[in-house]
């Protein structure tokens, strides 16, 4: 054991490698990150989204962006890349779920969530630097007569949101962590947090838990992707394990191997689950037949309004400033861009609903012929940022899908039960109509909504959840993988339930609460 390279291997750098990234090393273990993205610094972001090389993450154009865009026949799914994970391209919002999430899915009896976590989201909120959204736009004051029209004026709220709202002015010194932390900005509110922040006001994670990590002594290995873990011993992992690397950013990098005693999975849905099924077949077999299962979406609908007047600047403002509360099992928040991020108007089509294509083929062809002057408007709009709100419409109601691996080795989504996620929720589409008028605007959606009804979220969720054992979940409530020592998952993988709302800060509670479960080194020695 003394001999090995690293007390723990962190795989991702997101919300849950965050954590476990500066939690472990506190307590006295070598820890290593490894991280597929890029280092990014506050003048490396995309000025637009127009700038893809800077925005998206497709590695076989060169392209190594903050965001990542994976389409599966049943869900369409958006999620982050780069030291920092998904806190780099989110859009900072911080909402505790509401109780149902606590009390449901295979976590549900394993403890009492709502009261046993309620000191790590306090404890989460502090480190990610929460602080109420101190200003309304244009945006959050046309949802603001949408509650109205709904009679939920009340149930309008201010976000939580991970941004430094200092006074203006030059650099503050470090506000959170008694100058350990960095310099910062305040919010200028220029609406960009999505495409990366380049004033310095976001608190991503390479901000505060990263940050503080490397000054305990954790290390950060960018650019590089895990695609194997063996156990030393062959068996359950008494004695380490080997972690195999590669360099991301190259088509011929070099492979690296690392020896450690631990090993932490937090590389999110779509790096740990299609990680651990390679596993499973490979150097882990005994590993729970439930990954993979349970993968699940907030329920979600992603329809943009876009004003054809422009009248209103939809882009002023952070990413997202308010919530609306519509019933007890749903929820709405308006996702704005910085001015001249247009590029999402190139993916987007008429909004419709059908139970097949030919029939919403049939509606688009009809809703353009029947409002010529409305799309020719839109066509012309110059700033669709600056005009368009993305309603981000979420409900609690559970949904899953299932991750199998192919024939090639790549990953594909099979529906087990009725549950599925769905591209037309009749609520949302309620919604959207009434806020199509507001706006005095048109809505469109994403075309593969409209084409192949397929949905989109960004917060894929599960796959590798909690049970009371191997035959129902594949972590325990400490996170611990059944049937191996040593291995860990903190990522959005472990999510066991659908929280409804906006998950970063559920994944970081989460994951403080596996890592206090954790004994410092010397103890454990």
């Amino acid at each position: 054991m003394e001999n090995l390279d690293f007390d723990y291997i962190i795989i991702g750098s997101g919300f849950g490698g965050s954590v476990s990234a500066l939690r472990l090393s506190e307590k006295g273990y070598k820890v290593l990150v490894v991280e597929k993205g890029k280092w990014y610094r506050q003048d490396d972001f995309a000025k637009t989204n127009w700038q893809l090389s800077k925005w998206l993450w497709i590695p076989a154009l060169r392209w190594y962006g903050i965001m990542k865009i994976t389409i599966f026949r049943h869900v369409g799914i958006i999620s982050g890349t780069g030291v920092g994970g998904g806190s780099l391209v989110y859009a900072n919002t911080l909402p505790i779920p509401k109780s149902a999430f606590f009390e449901s899915g295979s976590w549900a009896r394993l403890a009492d969530w709502k009261t046993d976590l309620q000191p790590y989201y306090q404890l989460a909120l502090r480190m990610l630097g929460a602080a109420p959204n101190p200003n309304f736009f244009d945006g959050e004051h046309a949802l603001q007569k949408l509650a109205r029209e709904i009679g939920q004026e009340n149930q309008l709220k201010a976000t939580e949101v991970a941004v430094y709202f200092g006074s203006k002015g030059p650099k503050h010194s470090d506000p959170y962590f008694d100058g350990k932390g960095p310099a910062r900005d305040a919010c200028i509110f220029c609406g960009a947090c999505m495409t990366g922040c380049r004033h310095n006001a976001k608190n991503t994670l390479d901000k505060n838990y990263l940050h503080l990590a490397q000054q305990e002594g954790a290390s950060i290995l960018a650019e590089h992707e895990v695609f194997r873990v063996k156990p030393l011993d062959g068996a359950q992992g008494a004695t380490g394990y080997r972690v195999y690397v590669r360099r991301k950013t190259r088509f011929f990098g070099k492979k690296i191997q690392f020896t450690t005693k631990g090993v932490v999975f937090a590389g999110g849905v779509l790096g740990t689950v299609p990680l651990l099924l390679k596993l499973k077949k490979q150097d882990l077999p005994g590993l729970s037949d439930k990954v993979g299962r349970e993968v699940r979406t907030n329920n979600e609908s992603l329809i943009a309004v876009t004003q054809l007047d422009g009248s209103t600047d939809q882009s002023k403002g952070i990413a997202i400033g308010a919530i609306l509360h519509t019933d007890a099992h749903s929820h709405l928040e308006l996702c704005r861009y910085g001015a001249g991020s247009g590029f999402w108007r190139m993916a987007f089509l008429p909004f419709v609903d059908g139970r097949n294509l030919p029939v919403r083929l049939i509606k688009m062809t009809w809703e353009v012929i029947s409002h010529p002057k409305a799309y020719w408007k839109y066509i012309w709009v110059k700033d669709w940022a600056k005009s368009s709100a993305v309603m981000l419409f979420m409900q609690t109601l559970n949904s899953t899908v299932t991750f199998h691996r192919n024939w090639w080795g790549g990953i594909k989504t099979a529906v087990v039960g009725a549950e599925k996620p769905t591209a037309f929720i009749p609520h949302a589409i309620e919604l959207a109509r009434k806020f199509e008028k507001i706006m005095n605007g048109k809505a469109m959606a994403f075309g593969l909504t409209p084409l192949a009804g397929i949905p989109g979220t960004a917060h894929i969720l599960g796959g590798a959840v909690m049970g009371h054992s191997r035959e129902t979940g594949v972590i325990d409530s400490h996170n611990r993988v059944f049937g191996y020592e040593n291995l860990l998952i903190c990522d959005g993988s472990m999510i066991s339930a659908n929280p409804g709302v906006n998950p970063a800060l559920s994944i970081t509670a989460i994951s403080e609460h596996a890592m206090a479960q954790i004994p410092d080194k010397k103890r454990r020695q």
